[in-house]
């Protein structure tokens, strides 16, 4: 064994930095938060304020991704990849999913009074319809619709849970 020279411990501590600075961005994206819309006829815009343009307009409880933030301002993402900005105070931190599945088709997923494919059917809903989501079990959500429906949804059908 030799001795470690200031060499030895700079190329050490240079090596523990790089694979800090490559993994940890890493682990960061992994985890990203979701939020839910605030109030109805909330604005998507093109950039960080009221005088940029209105993209898009949400209803309540439509889940975003959270992309970037800027001061009062949030970029977000949603479920069909449409990005924008949102006032942070029209956004909470409410679980809410939409269903994902059956884009562009004239079909609907069930929603069941239990976590699992054998249970009984209790509703039907269609692309882009919007839940609370109030818990999660072996890869089963429940779910609430504003409508006062409660039920399970297969994880794999909603995005933003």
């Amino acid at each position: 064994m030799g001795k470690f020279t200031s060499l030895h411990c700079t190329q050490i501590i240079v090596s523990i930095f790089a694979v800090f600075f490559f993994l940890f961005p890493a682990a960061l994206s992994a985890y990203t938060q979701t939020l839910s819309i605030k109030g109805d006829n909330v604005h998507l815009r093109t950039g960080p304020g009221t005088q940029y343009k209105i993209k898009w307009e949400y209803g309540d409880g439509f889940p975003v991704e959270v992309v970037e933030r800027q001061g009062e301002w949030v970029k977000t993402k949603d479920f069909e990849g449409d990005t924008g900005w949102i006032h942070d105070s029209l956004l909470v931190n409410i679980a809410h999913a939409v269903v994902k599945a059956n884009k562009n088709k004239d079909e609907n997923i069930n929603i069941r009074n239990g976590p699992g494919s054998d249970y009984e059917v209790i509703g039907k809903a269609y692309y882009g319809v919007v839940f609370k989501v109030l818990q999660h079990q072996s890869g089963w959500v429940e779910v609430q619709h504003e409508s006062g429906l409660k039920g399970w949804v297969s994880s794999n059908l909603l995005w933003g849970h």
